[in-house]
């Protein structure tokens, strides 16, 4: 069902934020005439997954245009269902009591008694419920404005223009796959934008990556041109509380240019950039190595020497990997540098390797962990690795004259697949990796990357 709730009017939103409404509708306009939407013909948007990112990107949206109901709807779907534990009710309780703004929104909706009753035991929340409120299950201290929640999949996405991909990578083929039931007899092409960060590894009949965007274009059909993906430097949390950010919105010319300018907002900036497979495969790998980094700084007291060691090297790798899967990548700088340094020093992968350094965690708990939903590193860690350790990938070292499978050059990610998936070494083997006098200077790495010698245009082959 699709809950009731109106977005607020003018230039002060539901959650306290203000917002300088100027340009707002003629972007608007302009973007529903390069649809070619005519007067009563609602644009309408929705997100797929009501994880953080998916649920703040749904969030921004909601305050940009929200108060233009008559040109726009925007809706967010999530599963029905997922239950909210007396611990998290209890702390939900004390952020609505700590933000005045949140309280009385609350009570001028008459929602709060649901809160003061899942405090004290009374009544079980529910996470597709108090999302309706703006409370996202994995960011439960980061108040969101009011959002339209729809829990069917079909209602939400039949006749959607927009349809933002929030799903883990893990998800996005299986639920693209019944979504594309629903548009058989679609007559308009819908447009995608994946946020998802991963990868698949399929090595049958040949080796290859799979990214989200492949996936969803291999699950729908549509044209290559109406999937984009949008990443950046950035913090879900951070951006809703309107710290300035910027993205990058890749993919065909088709749509990127006036996506992007949709998209933008004063605090955050939307790039348009043609290389969809760098960005992609670099926000897999940002997350593998993330995990990595929050090891190092936790095992090292947050050493900056060892944090910037490992930095090096890991870097250099993503280099490496990316020069193979394409031939002339976009260069590790920029915004794509930063997206890796926000992500190495903050997120929920880094937190993930403090938590196993400290002891938390393990591995064995998997990969969903209650408060922060999918840990994408983990089976993008998978992926490569095995993508990278095939026979038939393999490359001749020039330091020793022979062949050898690509993850060879690889220390740092062959140290974390041991960790995290084979589970046959502790988590201080990342340290002894990074303190091994035989690894060699991760400009050498580079060097041979950018050769191009080892390019391989198969790896990233439709599946």
């Amino acid at each position: 069902m699709v809950s009731s709730v109106q977005g607020e009017h003018g230039s002060i939103h539901s959650n306290g934020s203000t917002y300088n409404s100027n340009g707002t509708e003629e972007r608007l306009d302009e973007f529903r005439s390069i649809l070619g939407k005519s007067d009563g013909d609602l644009l309408k948007i929705v997100g797929i997954g009501a994880g953080a990112w998916g649920s703040v990107f749904a969030a921004l949206l909601q305050d940009a245009y929200g108060q233009f109901r008559e040109k726009i709807q925007i809706r967010i779907w999530r599963r029905p269902g997922r239950s909210v534990d007396r611990s998290t009710a209890e702390h939900l309780f004390e952020v609505i009591n700590s933000r005045e703004d949140v309280l009385r929104r609350l009570i001028r909706r008459c929602a709060y008694l649901k809160y003061v009753e899942g405090r004290l035991g009374d009544r079980t929340l529910y996470a597709d419920e108090i999302l309706r409120d703006g409370f996202c299950l994995n960011m439960i201290d980061t108040p969101l404005c009011p959002l339209k929640v729809v829990t069917n999949l079909q209602e939400a996405v039949w006749d959607a223009d927009i349809v933002i991909n929030g799903l883990p990578s893990t998800e996005t083929r299986e639920l693209f796959e019944e979504i594309s039931r629903y548009w058989k007899e679609r007559i308009t092409v819908p447009i995608i934008i994946s946020l998802a960060k991963g990868v698949e590894a399929a090595l049958d009949p040949i080796p290859r990556i799979i990214t989200p965007t492949q996936m969803i274009q291999c699950a729908t059909g549509l044209p290559v041109e109406n999937i984009l993906y949008l990443g950046g430097p950035n913090i879900a949390s951070e951006i809703y509380n309107k710290e300035y950010a910027n993205a990058r919105i890749c993919g065909a010319e088709k749509w990127r240019i006036s996506l992007a300018k949709f998209l933008r907002q004063p605090h955050f900036i939307v790039w348009d950039n043609s290389d969809l497979v760098t960005h992609e495969v670099m926000g897999g790998l940002k997350n593998v190595y993330a995990i990595g980094a929050g090891m190092v700084a936790s095992l090292t007291n947050e050493s900056a020497t060892s944090k910037s060691v490992y930095f090096s090297h890991c870097t250099s790798e993503m280099i490496f990997i990316t020069h193979l899967l394409a031939e002339e990548p976009e260069k590790l700088a920029g915004p794509l540098l930063a997206d890796t340094y926000v992500t190495l020093l903050k997120g929920r992968n880094a937190w993930y390797g403090q938590m196993l350094a400290k002891g938390d965690l393990s591995p064995a708990m998997g990969d969903s962990i209650k408060g922060k939903g999918m840990i994408q590193g983990v089976s993008a860690v998978g992926a490569f690795y095995a993508l990278l350790s095939q026979p038939s990938l393999s490359i001749m070292r020039p330091d020793q004259n022979k062949p050898v499978v690509p993850v060879e050059l690889c220390p740092i990610l062959k140290t974390l697949y041991k960790i995290l998936i084979k589970r046959e070494v502790s988590v201080q083997a990342i340290l002894q990796a990074l303190r091994d006098e035989t690894m060699n200077d991760p400009r050498e790495r580079i060097e041979i990357a950018q050769s191009h010698a080892f390019y391989r245009p198969s790896l990233l082959s439709k599946s």
